[in-house]
């Protein structure tokens, strides 16, 4: 198998399989791919434990699919590309049985089929954060290979035992699994969208963490001054 990143703002994770090689991604993520793939949707894919019905309802939890699609490349092998859904970047990530990552929800791109995606971390934060909807993050495991798509720019640190960082929930897109991770609220700090306090992600070494520079809530708040009012639209209806 042949992975290549193409692009800039907007990259195009392309894939290409040899004869019966597989690779599951959430059903409708393909954005192109040549003709003649096996498509198997189902809860259950490899042996690495992706699945059963259970596993399906911890991916939905953690923002993703019930359902999962693998793709069986043909004889002749097959081209599999998928397109960036958020400006940012796809990183490659090589999983053994020795690691875990954690990766904020929505991220996970496709994966080999020996690849586990499950529920990593849910949390409820005050009503600024995300909507109140909280933070969720999709625990990667098993083994193989996984792709996911970070948003903005990226920013790598490596925390030692003993130290710790202070980031916004949105920010934080991608850690190791084995780092601890609890919630403060910082006082002191008022506006129309955090009321009294300002929750922070703690997280505390010895690990990597990946920092994006735009957070899906932030860009989404960007545009909606732009966006059609619905309602509106519809009283004129």
């Amino acid at each position: 198998m042949k992975s290549t990143i193409a692009g800039t703002t907007m990259p195009i994770l392309e894939l290409t399989l040899d004869s019966g090689e597989r690779i599951v991604a959430e059903g409708g993520d393909v954005a192109w791919m040549s003709p003649g793939f096996g498509l198997d949707t189902s809860t259950v894919h490899g042996t690495g434990g992706q699945g059963g019905f259970m596993s399906g309802l911890k991916r939905v939890l953690g923002g993703a699919q019930l359902f999962l699609t693998e793709y069986t490349a043909p004889d002749r092998g097959g081209l599999l590309a998928f397109a960036a859904q958020l400006p940012g970047t796809i990183r490659q990530l090589d999983i053994d049985a020795a690691d875990t990552f954690m990766v904020q929800q929505g991220s996970f791109t496709a994966s080999t089929a020996d690849v586990e995606v499950s529920l990593g971390l849910q949390k409820r934060l005050g009503a600024g954060i995300f909507g109140g909807a909280g933070v969720v993050f999709q625990k990667l495991a098993g083994s193989g290979t996984a792709w996911v798509q970070l948003a903005g720019e990226i920013t790598e640190y490596d925390l030692p035992a003993g130290q710790s960082m202070l980031i916004h929930p949105g920010h934080l897109a991608l850690f190791e699994g084995t780092m601890e991770l609890e919630f403060t609220s910082i006082k002191g700090i008022k506006n129309k969208f955090f009321g009294d306090s300002l929750f922070l992600a703690e997280i505390h070494g010895p690990g990597r963490i990946w920092l994006q520079s735009m957070s899906p809530a932030k860009l989404a708040a960007a545009i909606e001054p732009y966006l059609p009012d619905r309602s509106s639209t519809s009283s004129n209806t």
